[in-house]
This record gives C-alpha cells, structure tokens and sequence, in this order.
C-alpha cells in the first residue's frame, strides 16, 4: 500500500470528549467549577468554542451567577458569541454529553495533560526554528532561550500572565494576619543576624541583594555565614556560585566558622585536642545534611547560571542564591566597556530573582574612590555601572574604620551599613568579625564567647 501525503497529517494531542465532559460538568453542578479551576484555564482547551464556553462561565463564577445553559446562553449573548458556538443546541449537546459530574476533575486532568503535550509540540518546534538559524555569535543565547521555553511549559500549567489585584487580596490579608499574630516572625528569609533581620525583616523573594566592599572586608564571610546559617538553622535550600574561590575552600571555611575551630589550624592539620575533634564532627554532620549545593565553574556565565539555578529549583528546590562575585562573571556578547557588561550582569540577576521568586545575594566590588576619598562607603563608589544600584531592592556596605590602621578602639568591629532599601528602612548594625574562624558574630555572642574562653583558660591555668 502506498503511503499518501494526507497519512502523514498528525492532529495534536487532544480529547474533545473529555473537553465537553468539563463543560458539561459544571453546567450539571456549579461547584464543580471550584474543584478544577486551579487545573486548567481556557487555554487549556483544544477547541476555540470550548475556549469561549469556559471564559464565560468563568466570569459568571466571579460573580458568583448560576452557571447553566440559560445564564451561559444569556451571557455570550451579550458577549455577541452564542452564534460563534453554535447557539443553544449546542450547549444543550454539551450537557447531554455528562451523565453525572462527579468525575470533573479526572476530564479536567485529561484536558490539562493534552494541553501540556500541545505546549510541548509548540515548543519543539520554536527550539527546532531557533536552531536552524544556525547563529554560532549567539549561541548561549538560543541554548537559554530554548531551555526558558521548555521549563515555561514545565512549571507553569496555567501560564497565566496576568494577576488580578482581587485576586492577590486575600493571600496579602491571610499573610498580614500572620504577621499580626506572630510579631516576631520574618516575612522573607532570615539572616542568621537579628539585627539585619530586624532592618530587612529577612531577604525578600524577588530581590535582588547586594553586598559591596573593598578587597578582605569579609564579603565572601559575610555571605558564607548568611548561607550557612540559613541552611543549617532554617532548613533552607541555597545555591552558591562561587567565581573566585573553589568549593574547597568555601567547605574549610563553613567547616570553621561552624565548628568554631581556628581556619589555618583546619588548613594546615594542626588539630590537637580532643574538643576540637567532637567539634569537628558535629559540625560535619550538620553541614552534610544542609541544602547547600556549591558550583565553582569559572568565568560563569549568566546564561549558565540562569540553566543551573532552574533546574537546581526543580530537582532540590531552592530558596537563595549566593553569587561571589558580580564583576566576574561573563556575558553573552563582548562589550566594548565593562560598564555595559555589568549592566547586563546586574539586569539578568534582578531578572533571574524575580523568574524563580527567591531572593539573589550578589557580592561586588567598591571603586578605589572609596579608599582615595576615606569615610565610609556611598551609593556612588559602586564599581563599573550605576546600574547596579538602579536594579538592586537592597544595598549594603561592609565599612571597618580598623582596615589600614594599626591601632583602633574599634578592633574587628564591622559595621554593616544598608544604604538603599527599595521597600523599608535604611540604617547600619554592627557585627564583630572573627579572624581566626573567619565568621562574624553578633556583638553579644562575641562578648559571650570572650567570656567563655577567659574563664576557661584561667581554670586550665590553676
């Protein structure tokens, strides 16, 4: 038998039957309307009258209107659409169609899936057009585009683009009253630092944070410790990319600001007693259950990190990134000034925070005008572009008067100065950085601890 062109016409997936079983469904029964409105949206439909069906009933469900074939008919009459869906008879065929509608929500599933698999089709194809471009400039680009393509249709069934303010009401009251009842507890992620918790209320899903100092001001401690303990005190799930240091590096300093073991002595082997050593232990085994997944590829690149952090969120989940440190980084294109790349830089992290809605921790470099001019940091001596402070939610300065002098009252005290804060409060705290453990430490804690070591080297003595 000879195969013909017309036998290799393949329809999309779809299944008009359950498509009328959903329609016909809530017709039955309007509450079935609440138990698959989550599932699928009018897109979801394969049919374009189908489609029009469902956006009416819909807006009758706003309204909380009965949704049946008269108030169906009334409405697309109004809408001037009951002859673009064939008119009562066929909306009574719909109906007709279901003989109970209790198993909605199993045609609603059917629905969604064939409509997934569409998307998927749809996809392909794009992915398929981008790469017979054949543009070898922007390869990156086109791996990023497809990728983004293809996690859209992973993770968002819906694809709705836009939300109504009525509808975001009531998580924003539900979440105020949460607040109400529990004074205390953070709206977005904590710190590990009372103090900046308090100023921030946590890191916030979809900002862009970032953190800026001269060279050995403790940027990447600072950034380590908040990683650290958010991963270890509130079980959260954490992302490092690390452009100077390798992983290595970054574990032997986790490893001794946790244990509170001196660094070089964890370095170099110098571990002599039997406290350091349980120490240690413990401190391994907390760190190996924390969520903290490092990635030291130098020279990275955002479109790389854009692919990792996506699927680092849909296989472990993901909570904060941790970026060490912005002027590393690399581009698609190459700039003729490295102004315009950290602009693209600063724009793809703010975007990169608001697509997998977590906050993004960037650390980034001060211009030497800082050092020139002294006093303390300003909004201006960012390195490279302003568009880092137009494009951040929050900045902080790490500012240490002790840095270049050889005597100072204020020895290993750190003032963490947030200088611009998109949606609340500026203002400074002061932590106390300990060289031997590389970590910084409330000020209570490192009196506590000061305390602690005196007492117990005066009882050793005697």
């Amino acid at each position: 038998m000879v195969k013909t062109k017309r036998d290799n016409i393949r329809i999309p997936p779809q299944s008009i039957d359950s498509e009328k079983a959903v329609l016909g469904s809530i017709m039955l029964r309007k509450e079935a309307m609440d138990e698959i409105e989550d599932l699928i949206n009018p897109d979801s439909f394969y049919v374009e009258k189908h489609k029009i069906i469902f956006r009416a009933m819909l807006d009758l469900s706003i309204k909380n209107e009965p949704i049946d074939m008269l108030s169906l008919s009334i409405k697309l009459g109004e809408q001037k659409l009951l002859d673009a869906i064939g008119n009562n008879q066929y909306l009574a065929e719909i109906v007709n169609v279901v003989p109970s509608s209790v198993n909605v929500k199993h045609y609603a599933e059917i629905v969604q899936k064939k409509y997934i698999l569409r998307s998927l089709i749809e996809a392909a194809d794009y992915v398929s057009e981008l790469a017979f471009e054949e543009n070898d400039d922007h390869m990156d680009e086109i791996l990023d585009m497809a990728e983004k393509k293809i996690f859209g249709v992973v993770s968002s069934p819906k694809n709705q683009k836009f939300t109504s303010i009525k509808d975001a009401l009531p998580e924003a009251w539900e979440r105020l009253e949460k607040l109400h009842e529990h004074k205390d507890a953070l709206r977005g992620l904590p710190t590990g630092f009372k103090d900046l918790d308090n100023l921030l209320s946590g890191f916030q899903k979809s900002d862009l944070i970032i953190l800026a100092a001269r060279p050995s001001m403790g940027k990447t401690t600072l950034a380590l410790d908040i990683a650290r303990m958010a991963a270890i005190l509130h079980n959260k799930s954490v992302g490092i990319f690390s452009l100077e240091m390798s992983s290595q590096q970054l574990v032997d300093r986790m490893l001794s600001a946790e244990s509170r073991v001196n660094a070089w002595n964890l370095r170099t082997g110098r571990i002599s007693t039997d406290k350091e050593f349980l120490q240690l232990r413990d401190s391994l085994d907390k760190l190996s259950k924390a969520k903290i997944y490092i990635d030291d590829y130098p020279g990275n690149s955002i479109i790389r990190m854009k692919a990792v952090s996506r699927r680092l969120k849909a296989e472990k989940g993901l909570d904060l990134i941790v970026v060490d440190y912005l002027q590393l980084m690399t581009t698609s294109k190459n700039y003729d000034s490295m102004v315009n790349q950290v602009t693209e830089i600063s724009r793809s992290l703010k975007s990169l925070a608001k697509e997998l809605n977590l906050p993004v921790l960037a650390l980034s470099q001060l211009s030497r005008a800082v050092e020139s001019r002294g006093g303390k940091p300003r909004l201006s001596d960012l390195r490279d572009s302003g568009s880092i402070e137009q494009d951040a939610d929050v900045v902080m300065f790490i500012h240490r008067e002790d840095k270049g002098k050889d005597e100072s009252e204020r020895t290993n005290i750190a003032e963490i100065l947030v200088e611009k804060h998109r949606n609340g409060p500026t203002g400074k705290i002061e932590l106390y950085f300990d060289e031997k453990t590389t970590t910084f430490l409330t000020l209570e804690k490192s009196i506590s601890e000061f305390s602690t070591k005196k007492i117990s080297s005066a009882l050793d003595e005697f």
